[in-house]
């Protein structure tokens, strides 16, 4: 999944997505990294890298790269998923 644009689910830092440049054990480095606040049109983790989600979703601005720790899952997207989760809002 190197270089694919994934979903993080951490044990503490809550959902992040982006793209994958490391996996060592639980920790990922993330480049392009957001964090999923809320999300809203998709009922599970699974169906947001399947489709999105919907307008009324919290995605953050990016941040050029971050190490999120205790990483439990990880989603490739697909790209329907990654043009849909690539563009902040804030849920207005």
């Amino acid at each position: 999944m190197i270089d694919e644009f994934c979903i993080f689910r951490t044990r503490s830092a809550g959902v992040h997505c982006g793209t994958l440049v490391e996996m060592n054990g639980l920790a990922a480095l993330v480049k392009d990294a957001r964090r999923i606040w809320q999300w809203q049109g998709a009922f599970t983790l699974h169906e947001l890298a399947n489709s999105g989600g919907a307008e009324s979703s919290r995605i953050s601005e990016p941040v050029p790269r971050i190490l999120l720790t205790e990483v439990i899952e990880v989603i490739p997207c697909t790209v329907k998923a990654q043009k849909n989760l690539s563009r902040s809002r804030n849920g207005s």
